[in-house]
């Protein structure tokens, strides 16, 4: 019962729907990206990655200082078909916007 609540309540905020549907398009992203592509302020985007992380939704890989987030796979039915209703939501994605080189992030 407890995972099913974190994963409904991470679905509860449009700034994570966002996100979820972002890198679903996009596929992995460092976090750098996302803070740039997204506008949004390193803590705000943290907090609402961890979210999505404790929920199951995303998986992060470190490399050096640096996180790369991606949906995590596989998913199980229930996340799986979430992601998919959220494709048909009428969201308007910002443009990826790199700012790593060669996994050599800028911020």
């Amino acid at each position: 019962m407890d995972v099913f609540l974190k994963t409904a309540a991470a679905l509860n905020d449009e700034t994570r729907v966002l996100l979820l549907r972002f890198l679903d398009e996009h596929g992995e992203c460092c976090v750098c990206d996302l803070q740039h592509s997204l506008e949004m302020i390193q803590s705000r985007l943290s907090r609402h990655l961890k979210i999505l992380k404790e929920a199951g939704f995303v998986r992060v890989e470190r490399k050096g200082t640096w996180g790369y987030y991606s949906i995590r796979t596989p998913l199980d039915r229930f996340r799986l078909e979430a992601l998919e209703e959220i494709k048909h939501l009428d969201i308007t994605l910002p443009p990826l916007q790199k700012i790593s080189e060669n996994g050599d992030c800028k911020i």
